[in-house]
């Protein structure tokens, strides 16, 4: 599952960034923001209208990221 597909409240940890080949600029972002593996995140909220942005919890800060930026975030079980 991916960060985008999440459900909301569920406490999920991050599995792995993956982005399309020649956007690894994006997934190096995403990582220096604190989406590493292992670390607890959650979305705590969708906007209105076409779901945009998603507010995230990774670990103790939060983000609003956009949807394509979320599909890039694997997720995996807590006890996984």
């Amino acid at each position: 599952m991916t960060l985008d597909q999440a459900p909301l409240s569920a406490v999920l940890r991050v599995a792995r960034v993956r982005v399309l080949a020649g956007q690894e600029a994006q997934a190096r972002q995403l990582e220096e923001i604190g989406f590493l593996p292992g670390e607890p995140v959650c979305v705590m909220s969708r906007g209105l209208w076409g779901g945009e942005p998603l507010a995230v919890r990774v670990g103790l800060s939060t983000f609003a990221l956009r949807r394509e930026e979320a599909a890039c975030i694997e997720l995996e079980a807590p006890d996984a």
